[in-house]
């Protein structure tokens, strides 16, 4: 059962009307926390109830070496998860399950939020994990300059959730190579891979919505607010979509980003396979001289085997899911099976966040030894502690 609490983490505030989360937890690039979860989630309903016409979330500043920088939201705080998940107390081992059912039900919340009612997010820093979930489903991420966007769950042991089985297969980017009418594999690259983006990627790849200088976000802001108090008998009007063109940059060049100079060739890889190995095989036909195949390669090798298995797993089932609701009861099973003992969780996490040494032992070790038995483990229904959500979401990417 959710909960309501208070915490100076998540800064809620009302102008105009418009809902402000402002994420405070800087120390973590403003990790999301599970007490964050539980203010924002009635916040959010209690402003829906109380009529705003737009929410508006970002991320508080940090200093490093005496400056101020931007971040939007660097993950879940998934080490708080792992201590629980060690932890040989049962109530602390509940943090682990409440952790991630609690933010599911934040992340449909989000997705099913009206869209006359736009939630805007700011994507001024790092954007990663549960920080995406926080705001790729809502209707409007603007990028900045600063912006660093990545899933990079497999690297750690687990899978890219937070409704990625939903978003991701249904980026519409269609395939360079083969079939044009299906969607590439810019989906399923981003997914296995954890690569980070910039600006022109989440433009190209229809992930970000809007590209607006980060010297312009507080006048923006102030233009939405404004927005918000003029009239609108309709009372179904979005205040927010023309401020939001306004304050563009129509000047970024998209065909300069990654994603887009090397789409052939990631489509090439990653498009319509049925396996990994398939991935790999695709990757090292390109050669010794590709640049793309020989790296990639190499980021692939130092992800989890099972995480990279059960996330195309994951993709393959979440496209194939009638709505949001859906895929997060299948992400639900996902995590609770990630959380089992011995996990690649525990070892990833390990490996980047407790010791440090950035060497984990997966097990297993190699694609070969991740049977298809393993992979249908972790979408096994969970009897009374099944995650279920209900509500119709409205298409955001």
């Amino acid at each position: 059962m959710a909960q309501s609490t208070f915490t100076t983490q998540l800064l809620p505030s009302l102008s105009g009307k418009i809902g402000i989360l402002q994420l405070n937890n800087p120390a973590s690039l403003n990790a999301l926390t599970l007490e964050m979860i539980r203010s924002m989630n009635p916040t959010l309903h209690a402003w829906l109830q109380a009529g705003v016409r737009a929410t508006f979330m970002e991320g508080a500043p940090y200093e490093k070496n005496g400056k101020s920088k931007p971040a939007f939201c660097a993950g879940g705080d998934v080490k708080a998860v792992y201590l629980a998940g060690i932890a040989k107390d049962d109530a602390e081992k509940d943090l682990a399950a409440d952790f991630f059912r609690e933010e599911y039900i934040l992340n449909h919340q989000i997705a099913t939020q009206p869209p006359h009612v736009p939630q805007v997010s700011i994507w001024d820093g790092v954007v990663m994990g549960g920080g995406v979930g926080l705001s790729v489903h809502g209707k409007y991420r603007v990028a900045t300059e600063n912006t660093l966007f990545a899933m990079p769950e497999c690297k750690i042991g687990l899978f890219p959730d937070v409704g990625g089985t939903w978003w991701i297969p249904r980026l519409k980017l269609y395939s360079q190579w083969q079939n044009k009418s299906v969607v590439g594999g810019v989906g399923n690259y981003l997914a296995l891979t954890g690569a980070r983006l910039k600006a022109e990627d989440l433009l190209y790849a229809g992930i970000a919505t809007h590209y607006v200088k980060s010297d312009q976000l507080e006048e923006m802001k102030g233009s939405l607010i404004d927005a918000s108090k003029v009239d609108d008998s309709s009372k179904l009007g979005d205040c927010a979509a023309s401020v939001l063109m306004s304050f563009h940059d129509h000047t970024i060049d998209l065909e300069k980003s990654f994603l887009s100079q090397n789409r052939q060739e990631i489509d090439y890889a990653f498009d319509g396979k049925d396996s990994v190995e398939e991935i790999y095989t695709s990757l090292e036909s390109m050669g010794s001289d590709s640049q793309f195949g020989q790296s990639t390669l190499e980021t692939l090798s130092q992800m989890s085997p099972t995480s990279l298995k059960v996330t195309l797993e994951g993709l393959k089932r979440g496209s194939k899911a009638q709505n949001i609701g859906e895929a997060l009861q299948m992400e639900y099973r996902m995590s609770q099976a990630f959380m089992r003992e011995g996990s690649d969780f525990y070892e990833g996490i390990r490996a980047a966040l407790v010791d440090k040494d950035g060497n984990p032992k997966w097990s297993p070790a190699s694609l070969e030894e991740v049977t298809d038995g393993i992979v249908e483990s972790y979408f096994e229904k969970l009897g009374d502690r099944e995650l279920c959500l209900v509500g119709k979401e409205s298409a955001k990417l």
